[in-house]
């Protein structure tokens, strides 16, 4: 048996085990999910690469697979979907196989998980709390084991405050890197499609096989050419200021501390009123921005002749109503203000590679939220309302475990800064730092350059990543030149070389254009062939260079010339 066939019979005995049918719209057959792994297995068995080749998936279902409906949670004749929507099919093309499609708050329109008349998710770890929404059946499906990873969305919130209430990792990236082709919109142009798994590395793989732009989205975005691929070796972290963080119950509060105790373990912390922030993020439904819920959901709900006839959601179809008559000045002030309040945070969070936030101040009972619907979804949002608003990433982890609920932390970065804030979570959570955007450059640095010496922070400053260590074909000769500071001087030979140990870098190609343009001579940097058969961006030195100057290739490279020396 495969290792995909394997993992789907795994999937729907876990799925019979915890019974938990509120977190499920369909499900696939049995029969043909395996029809489809075996067919995985096939092509892996074939030599095929396969990054996500035995993994289960789970799909909200505002996001369409194809021969499934798509129905918002909103029961009505819906015929099923034509194709895959493009993140759902770059993950099969990947792998991954689907089982079904989860629950939701309807129309994606809140942050608690009751709102369905497929009923109320419950909590995984806690049946009696929400489950946290809109992606609540996504999130569930993963902090229960049926499935490895799960696509939500996220417009308010809904990729992380069910991560952080389920005890699990939701990652949200930058509007766009994700396409939303395929996706039901909620509150058009702030909705991107997010992934919720049980560790952080397997979030991140899947959201990096989702990325890229297509066609078919016209706001899909590619990485841009100066993207930093990693920050500060010790990075400032921006916190809330006290006055910031009234929102939080006791047991938040106190989780809070531990894990900014926990934070500056690995981070210098920086206090930062985020007032503003938290101002920006009330547009989303208080201001005229909320007509974006009723151009998405507003024609259904229009046609429908009563709730409970229809299924429709009260709430959710109390806040589509009022959003039909929006003044079309009103949505342009808005959307001015929003310009105003992202200049002001990148303003405040100016020498921050992140700001770290509770992701949710509480964890309610079901049963609060159904006497008090409104309120307390509002509140849900305090600290993620404002993220897409202001076009910013983040990825949201578990922080703490408690009676009184889950609690999570998210680490929030600018737009295409989303690897600095899976950094950030990385050293949180102890685990290691998955690349995300990994099609870049290398350079192969052999001296000053190296971890550890003088120059290494030219290269942290331009945003450059660690990949391994390295050796070259046995084919250069190194020298050791006499400049300020010692540098070597790697040059080919061909025969009589031999292997010299360096190290492999990403970096984005408008820093490596920055560095090359900077570089003092003599260096030079060219092509340079590892021991793996690769050839690589590398450095070199002038010929000239060489007069006088020492061959230290015995030694095998300049860390080891350098540590004799002392």
């Amino acid at each position: 048996m495969g290792a995909s066939v394997e993992r789907v019979r795994r999937a729907y005995q876990r799925l019979a085990e915890v019974d938990r049918p509120e977190v499920w719209i369909s499900v696939r057959d049995l029969a043909d999910a395996e029809r489809e792994a075996g067919l995985v297995d096939a092509r892996a068995a074939a030599g095929e690469a396969l990054p996500l080749h035995g993994v289960v998936l789970a799909v909200k279902d505002n996001i369409d697979v194809a021969g499934l409906a798509t129905t918002g949670a909103f029961p009505s004749a819906v015929p099923p979907a034509d194709a895959d929507a493009t993140a759902v099919a770059r993950l099969r093309a990947a792998g991954a196989v689907v089982i079904g499609k989860t629950n939701l708050d309807q129309f994606a329109t809140g942050l608690v998980g009751t709102r369905s008349p497929y009923g109320a998710v419950r909590n995984a770890r806690h049946p009696e709390r929400i489950s946290g929404g809109s992606s609540s059946g996504s999130a569930v499906a993963v902090a229960l084991g049926v499935v490895d990873i799960a696509l939500g969305t996220d417009t308010a919130g809904s990729g992380r405050v069910p991560a952080a209430l389920n005890g699990i990792v939701g990652v949200k990236p930058t509007l766009g890197l994700v396409p939303a082709a395929g996706m039901m919109p909620a509150c058009h142009p702030y909705d991107t499609i997010t992934v919720f798994a049980r560790d952080l590395p397997a979030a991140v793989r899947a959201a990096r096989t989702m990325t890229g732009p297509d066609a078919a989205d016209p706001l899909s975005r590619a990485w841009p050419a100066d993207v930093r691929l990693a920050g500060a070796p010790r990075p400032v972290l921006g916190v809330p200021a006290d006055d910031d963080l009234a929102s939080l119950e006791p047991f938040a509060r106190a989780a809070w501390r531990d894990a900014t105790d926990r934070l500056a373990e690995h981070a210098d912390l920086r206090p930062v009123a985020i007032a503003p922030l938290l101002a920006a993020a009330k547009l989303l439904y208080e201001g005229a921005i909320v007509a974006g819920r009723f151009h998405a959901a507003g024609e259904r709900v229009t046609r429908a002749s009563g709730d409970a006839a229809t299924g429709l959601d009260p709430t959710v179809a109390g806040i589509v109503r009022g959003a039909r008559d929006v003044a079309g000045w009103e949505y342009v002030r808005d959307r001015a203000e929003l310009d105003r309040a992202a200049v002001r945070a990148r303003e405040l969070l100016a020498g921050c590679e992140c700001l770290v936030v509770p992701t949710a101040p509480a964890h309610p009972t079901i049963a609060a939220v159904r006497a008090d619907p409104v309120a307390l979804n509002a509140r849900m949002g305090t600290f993620t309302n404002f993220v897409n608003l202001l076009d910013m990433s983040a990825v949201s982890v578990p922080a703490a475990s408690t009676d009184d609920g889950e609690f999570g932390v998210t680490f929030i970065a600018d737009a295409f800064d989303d690897q600095l804030a899976v950094d950030a979570a990385a050293r949180f959570l102890g685990v290691p730092a998955e690349p995300w955007a990994d099609a870049w450059p290398r350079l192969a640095v052999f001296g000053a350059h190296l971890r550890g010496q003088p120059l290494n922070g030219e290269l942290v400053a331009l945003g450059a990543r660690f990949v391994q260590d390295v050796v070259t074909a046995d084919a250069y000769r190194l020298y050791a030149l006499d400049t300020a500071p010692p540098k070597p001087g790697l040059v080919r030979v061909g025969a009589g070389g031999s292997a010299i140990a360096g190290e492999l870098w990403a970096i984005s190609p408008s820093a490596l254009g920055t560095f090359l343009g900077a570089l003092p001579p003599p260096m030079t940097l060219g092509p340079v062939t590892l021991s793996t058969g690769e050839t690589v961006v590398g450095f070199g030195c002038e010929p000239g260079a060489l007069d006088g100057a020492r061959d230290i290739t015995h030694v095998g490279g300049w860390r080891r010339h350098r540590e004799g020396a002392r």
